[in-house]
């Protein structure tokens, strides 16, 4: 069973439909309950023959009580969880920190960071019964190397950077593995959640070609599919047009 927060759209939608592929059961979870519904509705229809169960939870990972709650009331579910895909996160907002919005900054770090805490946290308790268990956190280049204007974001996905390599040493010799998840561009509705306008989060990928989410997603389910003795750390994906998080090229018009 896999367990993946933020399904119901982006790269968390494309991990449900590329494990359910591969026959993965799996447990979704997100705000946005309606899309989730759809989105299990369809695997099933697709995979339900291949005995592939989806099952879908309406969840705000800011929000620890409804975590603790739900695991509570769902234990013998959530005991069968061999994988942890923390997809969950958000950017709010392009600006100069000295410019930055406090309640965007408190999105993020509750989102990006407390979210992933939580979880992880409440979840581990039932991965270390399972004999070969994984944890993978959705990165970011934002974490690694640091642009204008990305401040908080980038700030965020350091932490997430850091979490994965404490993890990591505080979990060897349990088998739990830990990977980390670097993309570059990938085209979902990130931009769109950052920029609060379509026609702006389309500009972010005019005359490139992005990532998607199945590209990430496929990512995720071969590192899952490694050997047991086998634990990628930290993969960095980029689309081959961004060298940088701010060296793009672009078909020139």
């Amino acid at each position: 069973m896999i367990l993946i927060t933020g399904a119901s759209s982006g790269i968390g939608e494309a991990c449900a439909r590329t494990l359910a592929e591969q026959g993965y059961s799996l447990i979704l979870t997100a705000r946005r309950h309606e899309r989730l519904n759809s989105l299990a509705q369809e695997i099933r229809s697709q995979h339900g023959t291949q005995g592939v169960e989806v099952h879908t939870f309406q969840l705000d990972v800011r929000d620890q009580n409804s975590i603790i709650q739900l695991i509570e009331k769902e234990q013998n579910l959530f005991s069968q969880v061999k994988v942890l895909i923390n997809n969950a996160g958000l950017a709010k907002g392009r600006m100069p920190f000295q410019e930055g919005i406090l309640s965007d900054w408190d999105t993020m770090i509750d989102t990006n960071i407390k979210g992933v805490l939580y979880m992880t946290r409440l979840m581990i308790p039932h991965l270390l019964k399972q004999p070969e268990a994984h944890i993978v956190n959705l990165g970011s280049i934002a974490g690694r190397w640091t642009y204008p204007m990305g401040n908080v974001y980038c700030a965020t996905k350091s932490a997430i950077h850091a979490l994965s390599e404490a993890l990591r040493l505080d979990l060897n010799g349990t088998q739990v593995r830990v990977t980390e998840i670097v993309p570059g561009m990938v085209n979902t509705e990130f931009s769109e959640v950052r920029l609060g306008n379509k026609e702006k989060a389309n500009a972010v990928y005019t005359g490139m070609n992005p990532l998607t989410g199945k590209d990430i997603a496929e990512a995720i389910a071969w590192c899952l599919n490694r050997p047991t003795h086998v634990c990628i750390q930290e993969l960095v994906i980029y689309p081959t047009e961004q060298a940088s998080p701010t060296v793009v090229y672009r078909i020139p018009k």
